[in-house]
């Protein structure tokens, strides 16, 4: 990832949109502490999409519509010495 001082970065904001797209997220730096981040659109659009649901996820299953054996085992799990 490429750190930019902000005074570059204004001055070459069309090539921090450039490397943000085709090579990942710019960091840019004001007074040299970390002050922004400029992303792809793709970038930004991915970490804004919701979660799926975990009801859509289950429902959206392979395995939707098996039939599973659910019964508990009634055994003991080890022998407990009296």
């Amino acid at each position: 990832m490429s750190s930019w001082q902000l005074q570059d970065a204004k001055a070459r904001l069309s090539e921090v949109v450039k490397k943000a797209a085709q090579e990942g997220p710019q960091h840019i730096t004001f007074h040299g502490e970390p002050a922004a981040v400029v992303l792809s659109e793709a970038e930004y659009r991915r970490l804004r999409k919701r979660p799926k649901r975990f009801i859509d996820f289950v429902q959206s299953s392979p395995l939707k519509g098996i039939e599973l054996d659910v019964t508990r085992d009634r055994s003991p799990a080890r022998e407990i010495p009296l």
